[in-house]
């Protein structure tokens, strides 16, 4: 991206690498007909995103709505970035499913027993690159 570029539309190969390096991230789903949105802490999986939960609002929310968004981003001094998955969340269930997922080693980051692995099947990724610089004049319509 050029500086003349402020915003580029990432490809979804680039969006799965900047996933892949995050390990914090933002499950949207739907509560009693209302939007909600948790952090979690994740993997990228075979493209697909990988998180841990405990009994309660996500894990219900993720089971009944399954149909949910996923946003991770990130910032530096020059610019910044941001990628949203829209997908399909399900519980694992199978002894192999269980072996694929513990493959990963996602451990939860708070001292608390996340028993239920749930997986984000992608239907589609979007991601966009912002680079950072001064506002531009706005064109004056005044004679």
């Amino acid at each position: 991206m050029t500086s003349t570029e402020p915003i580029a539309v990432l490809s979804a190969s680039e969006s799965w690498n900047l996933l892949s390096s995050m390990a914090l991230g933002r499950l949207v789903t739907s509560v009693d007909g209302q939007p909600e949105i948790f952090p979690v802490n994740f993997v990228v999986q075979d493209r697909s995103i990988l998180f841990r939960t405990a009994e309660g609002t996500k894990l219900v929310s993720s089971a009944i709505n399954n149909r949910v968004l996923f946003e991770a981003d990130d910032h530096g001094a020059a610019g910044a970035w941001s990628v949203i998955v829209k997908g399909t969340a399900r519980m694992l269930h199978t002894a192999e499913e269980f072996q694929a997922a513990d493959r990963a080693q996602l451990l939860p980051w708070t001292a608390t027993l996340k028993q239920h692995y749930v997986r984000i099947v992608p239907t589609s990724i979007t991601g966009r690159r912002f680079h950072f610089g001064p506002e531009p004049e706005p064109e004056s319509t005044y004679a």
